[in-house]
């Protein structure tokens, strides 16, 4: 038996069309990485939060991203 670990991939863009972000769900958890980044800027409990989380992180104004499932 093989033990298969499935991920789910959304890229989130700026009002400008450029990728900003990418929340990755695996095994239950959302991880968030601003686009650029060389690490997640955190694991969350849930797709709204990891939504928000990502927001947050971008500069200040910035409108809230376009989220496409990839």
């Amino acid at each position: 038996m093989s033990n298969t670990t499935t991920s789910v991939l959304w890229v989130a863009y700026g009002a400008d069309g450029q990728v900003v972000g990418t929340i990755r769900k695996s095994d239950g958890a959302y991880r968030v990485t601003i686009a650029g980044a060389d690490a997640a800027v955190g694991t969350y409990p849930t797709m709204d939060v990891a939504k928000n989380a990502l927001h947050s992180h971008l500069p200040a104004g910035a409108d809230w991203p376009r989220f496409v499932e990839h």
